[in-house]
């Protein structure tokens, strides 16, 4: 779907601005990952190790424990593409049990939580795709109903950057996330949304520049260096 001329951004920010929006966009992002994953997904995935019935390598014991400490980030990642905490769960269940099922083919040495992101997008599309709905809205009335932040007023800020973030395409957004807020190299969030690592730069670049407007902070930078220039 092509993207809308408010989303074509495409001047310089300067690196405070971006500096400011990433840690913004990882602040956001951590109030999800702070919270605890339901322990329903914790107890499944020691169901799956115990169910090896002492058999298992210590690779495989190793890999089950990897999979409880991936699951905060698992789970972030997936309410940023799902509209609903309740779809976001199924999300993830589903790719516990698919990355155990096909443990064997995970490289030791590379990103895992890349690797269980890849299978957690492949899931959510691949439902998109049965059921015959639209990802994107330019308008962004679906991504408007992503989970919310905690209400506290102390996080208003963080909310309003994260409500801001809904308003971004599906594609951007979740190429912002990869790399704003998990910390994913532009190859590696390439690999897990499966295209060239310019069209993630092309991507991050549009986000980064549209949301920076949208929250303001060009006119807040530009604000500041005339009030310094005057002092």
């Amino acid at each position: 779907m092509p993207e809308t001329e408010a989303l074509r951004g495409s001047g310089a920010l300067s690196p405070a601005i971006r500096d400011h929006l990433g840690a913004q966009l990882r602040e956001s992002y951590a109030v999800l990952i702070e919270e605890a994953a339901p322990d329903t997904f914790v107890d499944l995935i020691r169901r799956l190790v115990a169910a090896l019935d002492g058999h298992a390598a210590a690779d495989e014991k190793v890999f089950g424990e990897d999979l409880i400490a991936a699951l905060p980030a698992l789970r972030a990642f997936a309410l940023s593409l799902a509209v609903s905490a309740a779809r976001a769960d199924d999300l993830v269940q589903e790719t516990v049990l698919k990355a155990w099922a096909n443990r064997e083919k995970f490289r030791p040495g590379t990103n895992f939580t890349a690797w269980l992101f890849t299978i957690l997008r492949n899931q959510f599309y691949s439902e998109i795709r049965k059921h015959r709905r639209e990802v994107e809205d330019v308008d962004g009335a679906a991504a408007a109903t992503m989970v919310s932040l905690p209400d506290q007023v102390e996080r208003i800020a963080l909310q309003n950057v994260w409500s801001t973030m809904a308003k971004l395409p599906a594609s951007q957004r979740e190429a912002l996330l990869l790399v704003g807020a998990h910390g994913l190299t532009y190859e590696a969030a390439a690999a897990v949304i499966g295209c060239q690592t310019g069209t993630v730069k092309s991507r991050v670049s549009r986000a980064r520049a549209w949301l920076a407007d949208a929250l303001g902070l060009d006119r807040a930078e530009q604000s500041l260096a005339s009030g310094t220039t005057r002092a």
